[in-house]
């Protein structure tokens, strides 16, 4: 849910050059993933429900806040799930562009949508097991390109002034640490499906502080090796390791790398259906959605969120990959904040609440909290110039989150009293 391999960092080192990337890489961890993966243990620890952060800004804030949260959650997810399919797209293209030419693009983007829809109804078992064969998988070919770039670089002779090769800041640089922000959020997705976890407790804490280094490691090592191998950063950009693994590896590692590029973004989709159309089920059993949307099939599935999930994500796939990113940030980050401000609000009203793990006193919970709150506030200032649907993304973002308003009105209004 958080990570597909390398997939997708290419635009990090394009953006900011070598040094600076592997900067970006190296410190992101400790000022947006750490506090992140400690604030999603305790709750996730605290309050293992169905639902996840929906659950735990409804009990910190009230059904207002918490149903904000699930809005902007879900709305992001409309622009965050568009991005996979155009991964899917851009890597099958550098194989085969014919397949990828006119129509074809789209038609690739909608068959990988509905091949995760109907995976996802078999059942969260049938995801978790493919998710873990998926991720070993795609990374078998960096894996190689990492051997060959070590080897390339020990015998290539080539200069080592690659830190400072390319000048860095403006545009490229932002579009540096959003996209690796990107490469590093969604933690608390996971937290949506805590009924479906064995020992939610200990395995939610222990899980994020595992794979937040795991994750860091898949994005360092390829960069750092490619950096060692002195390749031409003019080049880098989305879909750009497909060239890489062709100059140090051959053509049979490049079609490898394509390959594994497309399981990443089926990988990465199929697992994230899972976890978003948790919250229109949860949501519709309270009464704050129509009640269809709740329907299970025998194997737990919701069927019906998925399907209206699935449509609503099929429905963005014509938005600029970038501008995807742009949009998500900042859409995922103020739900990010509703978050962490549930984490202290509870702290506060509830201290004798069991918590098996904590982030620390409620001092330190207040200082880690303010790192990546106030990255999301970067987002929010880098974005300040792009567009998106014709106007501003920061406007058309505050629009969507207003929104979230208009529809509480609404669902309070148009169901019945009992449901709630």
């Amino acid at each position: 849910m958080v990570c597909g391999g390398p997939y997708g960092s290419e635009d990090i080192l394009g953006g900011a050059g070598y040094l600076y990337a592997l900067l970006i890489l190296a410190v992101l961890p400790f000022v947006w993933t750490l506090p992140t993966t400690l604030m999603i243990g305790e709750l996730a620890s605290a309050l293992p429900e169905e639902g996840g952060f929906y659950v735990w800004v409804r009990r910190a804030l009230g059904p207002f806040w918490g149903f904000q949260e699930a809005w902007l959650s879900l709305s992001a997810s409309v622009f965050d799930m568009a991005i996979y399919p155009t991964l899917f797209a851009l890597y099958l293209g550098h194989l085969a562009p014919a397949l990828t030419s006119g129509f074809g693009a789209l038609g690739w983007k909608l068959l990988l949508i509905a091949l995760c829809c109907g995976w996802n109804l078999l059942g969260a078992p049938s995801i978790g097991r493919g998710s873990t064969w998926l991720f070993a998988a795609l990374l078998v070919p960096f894996a190689v390109l990492i051997g060959c770039a070590v080897w390339h670089g020990a015998h290539s002779g080539a200069p080592r002034g690659l830190w400072t090769e390319e000048p860095v800041g403006g545009t490229g640089f932002s579009t540096a640490i959003l996209v690796a922000m990107w490469n590093y959020m969604g933690w608390d997705n996971a937290s949506t499906i805590a009924r479906e976890v064995e020992n939610p407790q200990n395995t939610y804490p222990r899980a994020m502080l595992l794979s937040g280094t795991l994750v860091a490691l898949t994005y360092i090592l390829p960069l750092a090796a490619v950096a060692y191998a002195h390749l031409p950063l003019v080049r880098f950009s989305t879909g750009a390791w497909t060239e890489a693994a062709r100059v140090l590896g051959g053509p049979l590692l490049a079609i490898a790398v394509v390959a594994g590029g497309m399981v990443s973004s089926l990988g990465m989709f199929n697992a994230l259906t899972l976890s978003y159309t948790r919250l229109p089920a949860v949501m519709a059993e309270e009464g704050l959605l129509p009640r269809w949307l709740a329907i299970r099939n025998s194997r737990g599935a919701p069927v019906a969120a998925t399907l209206a999930c699935c449509l609503a994500w099929a429905l963005a796939l014509g938005f600029n990959y970038e501008r995807l990113i742009s949009i998500d940030l900042i859409l995922y980050g103020s739900s990010l904040v509703l978050e962490f401000v549930a984490l202290l609000v509870l702290r506060v009203r509830e201290p004798e609440l069991p918590r098996p793990f904590r982030m620390g006193s409620f001092a330190t919970a207040f200082c880690l909290s303010a790192l990546p709150v106030s990255l999301v506030g970067y987002a929010l200032w880098a974005a300040r110039g792009e567009r998106l649907s014709g106007m501003p993304a920061l406007v058309f973002g505050a629009l969507v989150a207003l929104a979230g308003a208009l529809f509480y009105a609404i669902s309070r209004w148009r169901l019945p009293a009992q449901s709630r």
